[in-house]
């Protein structure tokens, strides 16, 4: 079926813009945005998503401020026009194509938060390596994404407490990606049940500096085998600089796998390493309620009806730990990195995800913490 997009030079294969190349349920394309005053009292995500294969679009915002955890999220049916990046009341506007975009939830949602933020890029986009991987046989990720680091303007709302965001004082990144990975309801486990679930070993910091910015990202398996890395410095003005393999050190709370501090070490084949202190300082529990975890109810991709918009609130306290051990966590962070004798400060996100087993921090399941 065509839609308006069609009438655009845009193919790349010899379908309508509105099928994809592969049949692959799991096929998404999403869009991710972060915002926060460098003070660091609060950590707004926003994110929005289509699923051409599974004819849904959905969208959220997640703060964290203080102990409160609030949620906005909405899901629709997806029709003819994949231009349309709305899901009322939240929609994302294109301003200038790898430059600037608005993001806006009106007021009156179902949630107590409104905004209507634009993000203004600080360097170019970067196009980061493919990510790829199998299980049985099949493709659970074949995805590519660009990421960018930027500045706010505009206004946020929570509850009666209405915040001007300026560049000068708001930062953020936001990142676009498209592919294949798990989404939707849950599928049968079939052998799987048997040969058991992939551990979810996961790092990734986009890290803001006065003159640059730094992107680095770590997969590993059980073992520490890398499936997916990368450690680069991407200037306003100049071509990105690869700084090696990166390396991590994670601190976690006993008993837990919630991560309190880290150290990554990015380490060239030849010349001294960059090493970097990440200062964790607000965690944004991503996987509650947005559709990122395991909520039986919502999850991203999921059939809700033709238009169905949620609100949730819940106190960081209560949060259940058993369940942070299965979502990734999104941290706002603080970061020294040292090169050269030289020490940079900078701000920006640390994400990370320790699901199942993993050799060097001495997870052997999915349920144990550190001793």
């Amino acid at each position: 079926m065509l839609s308006p997009m069609d009438d655009f030079p845009i193919h790349q294969v010899a379908q309508p813009i509105r099928q994809v190349a592969t049949s692959d349920r799991n096929f998404y394309d999403r869009y991710y945005f972060n915002c926060y005053p460098v003070g660091g009292e609060l950590f707004l995500i926003v994110g929005f998503g289509q699923y051409p294969n599974l004819g849904v679009v959905d969208g959220f915002a997640v703060l964290r401020r203080g102990d409160d955890h609030i949620v906005f999220r909405a899901s629709k049916a997806l029709g003819a026009d994949r231009s349309d990046t709305t899901v009322r009341p939240l929609r994302i506007e294109v301003l200038e194509g790898l430059q600037r975009l608005r993001v806006v939830l009106e007021a009156g949602s179902a949630a107590d938060i409104a905004f209507d933020l634009t993000f203004d890029a600080t360097v170019p986009a970067f196009e980061e390596p493919r990510h790829f991987r199998r299980q049985l046989e099949r493709v659970t990720f074949d995805t590519a994404r660009f990421v960018q680091t930027g500045t706010w303007t505009g206004e946020l709302t929570v509850g009666d407490d209405t915040m001007a965001v300026s560049p000068e004082t708001w930062r953020g990144n936001r990142d676009r990606s498209w592919g294949v990975r798990p989404v939707g309801e849950p599928e049968p486990a079939g052998r799987r049940a048997v040969d058991g679930v992939q551990n979810f070993f996961w790092i990734y910091s986009v890290m803001a500096f006065d003159d640059y910015s730094v992107f680095t990202f770590v997969q590993e398996d059980e073992r520490g085998r890398r499936i997916v890395e990368d450690a680069t410095r991407v200037w306003p003005d100049r071509e990105p600089e690869w700084l090696g393999r990166p390396e991590h050190e994670l601190e976690f709370a006993t008993g837990t796998r919630d991560v309190t501090g880290a150290v990554l070490k990015f380490v060239p084949p030849v010349g001294e390493p960059i090493t970097v202190r990440c200062e964790l300082l607000l965690a944004n529990y991503i996987g509650i309620g947005t559709g990122y975890g395991l909520d039986a109810d919502w999850r991203h991709g999921m059939w809700q009806g033709d238009l169905v918009v949620q609100g949730l609130r819940k106190t960081v306290s209560e949060i259940d730990p058993a369940l942070r051990m299965f979502c990734p966590v999104d941290h706002l962070a603080r970061f020294e990195l040292l090169e050269g004798g030289q020490t940079h400060s900078g701000t920006g996100l640390f994400e990370v995800g320790v699901i199942g087993p993993h050799d060097k921090y001495g997870f052997t399941g999915f349920v144990d913490g550190k001793s």
